[in-house]
């Protein structure tokens, strides 16, 4: 499947803005089930100073600075990538407990053990996401929560899976009850939230039990009911969350829809939690009061 993806941010100031600093992170990876064509950033006013790097966990950063007063700004990226879900590099029916991965996150190869030692740096590089993070810290409430996914040696694809479905079911999707700001003890009492909090959730409950999960960043293509034609600018930014399988790598599921991502989902970034893959951050000086909107449209090519 081939995608076009365009995303527009545009912030309204009331008074003009003299100088703003911004990092983006809108330009979509490769990996194994996605290659990225093209991408291009469109910023108004045009900015100063513009560099592009990666960050610590791989993903696409862009600083740019504008040094004139303003009253809006507006960043948008244009990007087209193809998902190729039939070249899976894993096997969603793996045996493995979650008691061994946990084992296996613990414990690394000793050295002179030349054979593993791709293994153990995939590990090691793993166990970043086994701590806490700002976003998605394990507790004895979000414990509980998880617990009953846990079975003594069941498979790790299936607690996850467990987990996955169980958030689907007991969580009502609400966009008005939380906030970039709302802990996850305000989410899991009252079994509210968006697609950010239940991959936060999922993530916080498998670190509390000693396994790797990240923070995933992206799009989902959304489709028209039949004989409706496609709203442009409707679709919207997505998030789910990945699993470290030992011995076959990461694999991606959507609470929000109770699905493993194929070829729907377009992977932008990923980290320990939101904060470290924000689409649009920075700081302003001056402009009074601002608004925000924010603009995606997916479109499938082919």
């Amino acid at each position: 499947m081939k995608y076009r993806i365009t995303h527009t941010t545009h912030y309204h100031y009331s008074q003009a803005a003299e100088l703003c600093q911004n990092e983006a992170r809108l330009q979509p990876r490769d990996f194994w089930r996605q290659q990225r064509q093209d991408c291009r950033l469109e910023i108004s006013p045009a900015p100063v100073d513009f560099h592009e790097r990666l960050d610590y966990f791989g993903n696409h950063v862009a600083y740019f600075a504008i040094q004139q007063a303003h009253t809006q700004l507006i960043v948008t990226a244009v990007s087209e990538v193809t998902l190729s879900p039939e070249h899976r590099a894993f096997n969603v029916s793996n045996p493995l407990s979650w008691e061994q991965a946990r084992s296996l996150l613990q414990d690394m190869p000793a050295p002179g053990q030349h054979e593993k030692r791709d293994q153990g740096l995939e590990l090691l590089a793993a166990r970043h996401y086994v701590l806490d993070s700002p976003m998605a810290a394990a507790s004895d409430e979000i414990s509980r929560y998880g617990q009953p996914s846990f079975v003594p040696h069941r498979p790790l694809v299936d607690v996850v899976r467990d987990l996955m479905q169980r958030i689907y079911r007991d969580f009502i999707y609400d966009p008005s009850f939380t906030t970039i700001a709302t802990p996850l003890s305000d989410v899991l009492n009252h079994r509210r939230g968006v697609c950010q909090d239940f991959a936060h959730l999922a993530i916080a409950c498998l670190r509390a039990y000693g396994i790797a999960a990240r923070y995933v960043s992206g799009y989902i293509e959304t489709r028209p009911a039949p004989g409706k034609p496609r709203t442009m600018g409707a679709d919207a930014s997505h998030a789910w969350f990945s699993v470290y399988v030992p011995g076959t790598g990461w694999l991606d599921f959507d609470p929000t829809n109770n699905t493993v991502p194929a070829d729907q989902h377009i992977t932008v970034a990923w980290g320990r939690d939101y904060s470290d893959v924000t689409p649009l951050k920075g700081i302003a000086y001056g402009g009074g009061q601002h608004t925000l909107s924010v603009s995606v449209d997916v479109l499938r090519l082919e």
